[in-house]
């Protein structure tokens, strides 16, 4: 690795001398580059080539001129992120996989809230609407010493679009599309005094999905008020809740499948393992946030949160009679959280934070019988308690304008867990002036949830069912990488080229028994490493372009069992994009992305070769768009534009007339096409 490391600083070291001097700078406008600020990485405004930490950063341009048809295929197209899903169903969920760890380390936030679901760990980020979003961040590597539990690989904050003074700001937007897919926007911002403005956006989105049971009826509502009187404190105040409720259709089942129909009641067809299933989620979020500089060196934030999660899942099988059940899990989690950040001298710096966490988990469920009615009698309910409190310093130290050194430590308490001490250490190296030599490490912590914990005892039959584990140990581990920024030829390119390695020690896992009785587990093992290496362009002051490829090889060890690869990640992940834009107003944009094979699923703890691997694919997205007398914008948007079908997860299957079990898969997302017209002010 070292001479890796010493070959790729040698050519940075060299590469200044064929870039132009920055008075030398072309008048059009620089979109790769050093100086973009970023907020998520320290918890302070910091120049991104000050941050040891490898970053992505998506504006609103970036992502009013992307091809993707949602937030989740935003990242998607980013370096270093695998987004999975499952299948092509309307409330499919997605979730970001970064660097090849489980969709639990990354850490999304929306304006500083948590939005991972704290019964599962993961955030499901297909609810996210792209529309009314100002930023995106996405800080890569260990993030626990900053945000705690679930940042083990990184931390996604979305950044929502605030009110701008002297400017009202309307924004109407309605499309259609495939599967009967439609959409209608609305967002609208402004001040109302000469301190006090707000920003208000709300959506509506339905489909019939590609498949039987397959739709989505979503809705979403934010408001955002904001306090600014120029000379502080600063006050924001923000608010969000989302109403969606979806058909669950399970795997595609095998071909030839025939209807299955049990009492006059149809439970699969050849497209869908289950007719029957649904699920549907009602989230609200809550925060203020107040930032104030009482003293030249000293700036103060106050934040207070609450959330409000509910999901409902109803679920129908057949074991010689139709049967099934159904569950609410609610989560409601408040925090409050302070941060000081102290310059101490010249070149000094010192944040110290607080951060308190209270969680209440709620499990109720019900049966049903084989007409799908409620069973008065089989009521269950389940209430559960946890908090944690989490102190930390991180001091940041300039001796010149050629190096940064940040050393921090975390002291995390948890109500089930004691104590835990997380540290992080990065470096700098900024030998020229659009050069940034990387270096970064940090311990990672992750708590088990309270579905992995408090999940009370089921029983599908025959054994069958799940159950929560009270014996789990937290994951721990730690995340390194090193890496090189340089910004070449007028900013008009950059070029980023990172290593990084990770391993988590009692990695939690749901594993069956030989009856499939589901039981969360720790894993001896978890571990990776990888490159990343990334290019963006700009040949023409209209047209850019972009590169990234990752390669990660992650493996997993089971406890009896062997080291082997780990399921679902693939070694090798390309993308690249061509956005062209003229002075008419015209955009057009392409994406393709490529997706290695990937083990699937492996009969015994003991294999070391997968039964099943889902094969490696390619997609291709295309996006026109062109504006119309100013305020009108019309854009066409097609996915997958050659019809490529791929898979994306499996599960069992069990054919009720034969009474065979099969491992069948969830299909990908085929070809679509969107036309939206919108209108802005």
């Amino acid at each position: 690795m070292l001479r890796y490391i010493l070959i790729i600083v040698l050519f940075v070291m060299i590469l200044p001398g064929v870039c132009l001097s920055s008075e030398e700078k072309a008048d059009n406008k620089e979109v790769f580059t050093l100086d973009e600020m970023i907020v998520s990485a320290t918890k302070t405004e910091e120049r991104r080539g000050d941050i040891s930490n490898s970053v992505i950063l998506i504006d609103k341009e970036d992502i009013s001129r992307s091809t993707a048809n949602g937030f989740g295929d935003m990242l998607g197209n980013e370096n270093g992120i695998d987004l999975r899903t499952r299948g092509d169903y309307g409330g499919a969920t997605q979730e970001i996989h970064i660097r090849g760890m489980g969709a639990d380390g990354a850490l999304v936030l929306v304006n500083g809230i948590v939005i991972n679901s704290p019964s599962i760990g993961s955030a499901n980020i297909s609810g996210i609407s792209l529309n009314g979003i100002e930023k995106i961040e996405v800080v890569k590597g260990s993030g626990s010493l900053l945000y705690g539990t679930s940042a083990m690989a990184g931390v996604i904050n979305i950044i929502t679009k605030g009110p701008e003074k002297d400017i009202i700001d309307l924004e109407l937007s309605a499309g259609y599309g495939s599967n009967a897919t439609y959409e209608i926007a609305a967002a609208q911002g402004m001040f109302l005094t000469e301190d006090l403005g707000y920003y208000l956006k709300a959506n509506k989105r339905e489909t019939d999905g590609f498949r039987s049971n397959a739709g989505l009826d979503h809705k979403d509502i934010s408001l955002r008020l904001i306090y600014d009187n120029g000379y502080g404190p600063d006050i924001s105040i923000y608010g969000d809740y989302t109403d969606r409720v979806y058909g669950n259709p399970g795997v595609k089942t095998p071909s030839g499948t025939r209807d299955f129909i049990i009492n006059g009641i149809k439970l699969y067809d050849s497209e869908s393992s289950n007719l029957l299933n649904e699920g549907g989620d009602k989230d609200m979020h809550l925060a203020f946030d107040i930032n104030g500089a009482p003293l030249d060196r000293l700036r103060l934030n106050l934040k207070g949160t609450y959330m409000d999660m509910e999901s409902y899942n109803k679920n129908v099988y057949y074991f010689f009679t139709l049967s099934g059940n159904k569950t609410w899990v609610k989560n409601i989690v408040d925090s409050l959280e302070g941060n000081a950040d102290i310059d101490l001298f010249k070149g000094m710096n010192l944040l110290i934070g607080a951060e308190y966490k209270r969680y209440k988990w709620e499990n109720s469920g019900i049966t049903l019988d084989e007409n799908g009615a409620e069973i008065n009698g089989t009521e269950t309910e389940t209430v559960a308690g946890l908090h944690t409190f989490g102190l930390l310093t991180e001091a940041q130290y300039r001796p010149n304008d050629h190096i940064k050194m940040i050393a921090g430590l975390r002291r995390e308490g948890h109500s089930e867990f004691g104590t835990e001490y997380v540290p992080r250490y990065g470096i700098v190296i900024s030998p020229y002036e659009n050069t940034a030599i990387k270096l970064n490490y940090g311990r990672h912590y992750n708590a088990p949830t309270p579905n992995a914990l408090f999940w009370p005892y089921e029983d599908w039959g025959w054994g069958m069912g799940t159950q929560g584990n009270r014996n789990l140990r937290p994951e721990t581990g730690k995340h390194s990488d090193v890496g090189i920024e340089q910004g070449l030829f007028n900013d008009n390119l950059f070029v980023n080229i990172t290593y990084f390695r990770w391993d988590i020690e009692d990695k939690i896992n749901w594993i069956p028994d030989a009856s499939f009785f589901y039981r969360p587990q720790n894993l001896d093992r978890y571990k990776s490493y990888g490159w990343e290496i990334g290019l963006d362009a700009r040949p023409l002051n209209n047209l850019t372009f972009s590169l990234a490829y990752t390669f990660t090889d992650a493996e997993e060890e089971i406890s009896g069992g062997v080291a082997r690869k780990a399921l679902y990640t693939s070694d090798s992940y390309f993308k690249s994009s061509m956005k062209y834009l003229d002075d008419s107003g015209f955009n057009a944009s392409a994406t393709i992305r490529y997706t290695g094979d990937r083990p699937a699923y492996y009969v015994l703890n003991s294999d070391t070769e997968p039964s099943v691997t889902l094969d490696s694919y390619y997609t291709i997205d295309l996006k026109i768009e062109k504006d119309f007398l100013d305020k009108w914008i019309v854009s066409l948007q097609c996915n997958n534009l050659l019809d490529k079908e791929y898979d994306t997860y499996v599960e069992s299957f069990m054919d009720q007339v034969s009474g065979i079990m099969t491992m069948e898969r969830y299909p990908g997302e085929g070809r679509s096409f969107f036309l939206k017209v919108s209108y802005r002010y």
